[in-house]
């Protein structure tokens, strides 16, 4: 009885604490840690919703970098700060639904870890053939992987895009021989020269090589056709409705911060992403705002965290150690 006694003492003791703490928030300066390279795609997205954050809040939300490991020495700083709301993680689906199927000795759990508090963007892939090509649309594609006695080659530069493609796949009955790439740029090289048939990438990257004739788009990932080419159909009303995937991003704190923290932040991005400039930016940079909250968030993530694991069953693809 004196035993519990003091532990409730001791609860009661701490409640105003906490509660000032909450009040307080934030009474210092943020931090966004973005598991990724200066001056990469992510990188400045994540530093200019940094400061749009910072600028409702009325604390500054500095960007340090923590590349490595395909998002996971990011990941497990985040892991290993306090729970206290200052330091945030900036994650995409490449670590938070990419990895944890891929990855045998993953050091962080995306669900168990961490706590959504808000999307940022994403962007739709594209299904892209040298301009030259004989193949003028996604049945085209299919026709020819289907005719051919050889498989036919396709690029990807991710995991991530590796199991899309895999999907596929799956989806249309066909088999294609993925041929990996470190980089997008000596992908697209290969594609344009002909090296390998197709390829899967980002569309803002690969919008000018199209607009140019070096490259065709044949379909999207997307739920609705891209702005940008409005002529190009999506993949899901080319025949496979359930098949829309985005490449995404989202901004994420320890599991166990308190939730009082959680609906500040979460508050905070829906006042940011209200803002015009965030509109202008997702535009600029071929993307689109991502206005998801913590509950919407966690429900997209775990929807894509299944669908891949199903996904890489069906492929046989197998989780590795890291740095396999």
């Amino acid at each position: 009885m004196k035993k519990t006694f003091l532990i409730f003492l001791g609860l009661m003791a701490a409640a105003p604490l906490a509660y000032a703490q909450t009040r307080d928030y934030p009474s210092r300066p943020l931090k966004l840690i973005a598991p990724f390279a200066p001056g990469s795609g992510a990188d400045r997205s994540g530093r200019f919703f940094g400061e749009l954050l910072g600028k409702v809040l009325g604390q500054p939300a500095v960007v340090e970098n923590r590349a490595g490991a395909s998002g996971a020495v990011g990941a497990v700083a985040v892991k290993n700060a306090p729970a206290d709301g200052y330091t945030l993680l900036i994650a995409g689906w490449s670590a938070q639904a990419v990895s944890p199927i891929v990855v045998e000795d993953l050091p962080y759990d995306p669900i168990k870890d961490f706590k959504p508090i808000s999307g940022l963007t994403r962007s739709a892939l594209g299904f892209f053939v040298p301009g030259n090509s004989k193949i003028n649309s996604l049945p085209d594609l299919l026709a020819a992987a289907k005719s051919g006695k050889q498989l036919l080659s396709v690029g990807t530069i991710s995991q991530g895009q590796a199991i899309i493609v895999a999907w596929f796949s799956g989806m249309a009955g066909v088999k294609f021989l993925t041929v990996p790439y470190k980089s997008g740029g000596q992908m697209l090289t290969d594609l344009m020269s002909g090296q390998i048939d197709w390829a899967t990438e980002n569309i803002p990257s690969t919008t000018p090589l199209v607009r140019a004739g070096k490259l065709k788009m044949l379909a999207t990932s997307g739920e609705a056709r891209h702005p940008e080419h409005p002529a190009v159909p999506t993949v899901k009303e080319s025949g496979y409705p359930q098949f829309v995937n985005y490449g995404w991003s989202g901004l994420y704190v320890r599991s166990d911060t308190p939730d009082d923290i959680v609906a500040i932040l979460a508050n905070a991005m829906q006042k940011v992403h209200a803002m015009p400039e965030s509109r202008e930016f997702a535009k600029k940079l071929g993307s689109e705002l991502m206005n998801l909250g913590p509950a919407a968030m966690r429900k997209y993530e775990a929807d894509q965290l299944a669908t891949f694991r199903g996904v890489a069953q069906a492929a046989g693809i197998k989780a590795k150690k890291m740095g396999n």
